[in-house]
């Protein structure tokens, strides 16, 4: 007997056809596009503040427990209470993605200002430097790796999570999963469910490229030469 579930989906050049109206790429572009506002928003969000509270010291405490209750908010749910709110639309997406990134990155920017050793900040405002020079010029780019990380981290759960536009009736990914549910279609279920995989591979590949490209190789720890 022939299983129900194949690859013919992901493999019929047809629905690779880029004109198509919800063809495989245009689904890709969609995903996309809720994912880089939701990281745009997220992070407008939580990096002032995440930098803010390790450059000061004041507020560790909300922003760890921030940090752990945003982890336990069910996106589902939160998306079906913001659709209760405000109705159908990209809005009740955005905000539930939104919340998705700040805890990684309030606390990665948090973690990483507080990691720096004390010494060259200390040696930098002994220089004469004013304090945003000292946030912007060595606290920032020192923290970068660790900010980096929780940005990362971030953006892996967002493309993971974006298919549930596909449930308030908006575009991305999840219509494959949510449609091939609808009519048995376990072929387009796959499709989706391993294009989502291997968008969230090439993002984090990408994103280590930038950060290898944005942190200073001081920075960055180097391979271990031949003993």
């Amino acid at each position: 007997m022939e299983s129900r579930v194949n690859l013919s989906y992901l493999f019929d050049a047809a629905h690779w056809d880029p004109t198509l109206s919800g063809g495989i790429p245009q689904l890709i572009l969609s995903h996309l596009g809720y994912v880089a506002l939701a990281l745009l928003i997220g992070t407008v969000i939580a990096l002032p503040a995440g930098l803010y509270i390790g450059h000061t010291g004041r507020g560790s405490f909300l922003a760890i427990n921030a940090g752990n209750a945003g982890r336990s908010l069910p996106t589902l749910g939160l998306l079906m209470l913001m659709v209760t709110l405000l109705g159908l639309g990209l809005t009740p997406v955005l905000i539930a993605l939104s919340v998705l990134v700040i805890p990684p990155v309030l606390t990665s920017a948090y973690a990483g200002m507080r990691s720096l050793d004390q010494r060259v900040v200390d040696a930098a405002r002994g220089m004469g430097m004013r304090p945003w020079q000292v946030l912007t010029r060595v606290e920032l780019p020192m923290a970068l790796p660790v900010l980096m990380s929780g940005f990362r981290s971030a953006a892996l759960q967002v493309v993971a999570t974006a298919t549930v536009a596909a449930a308030v009736g908006l575009s991305g990914l999840g219509r494959l999963l949510i449609d091939g549910l609808a009519v048995n279609d376990y072929s387009r279920v796959l499709a989706g469910a391993i294009v989502v995989a291997v968008l969230a591979v090439g993002l984090d590949l990408l994103l280590a490229l930038v950060q290898r490209w944005v942190v200073s190789p001081g920075l960055n720890p180097s391979p271990k030469g031949p003993s």
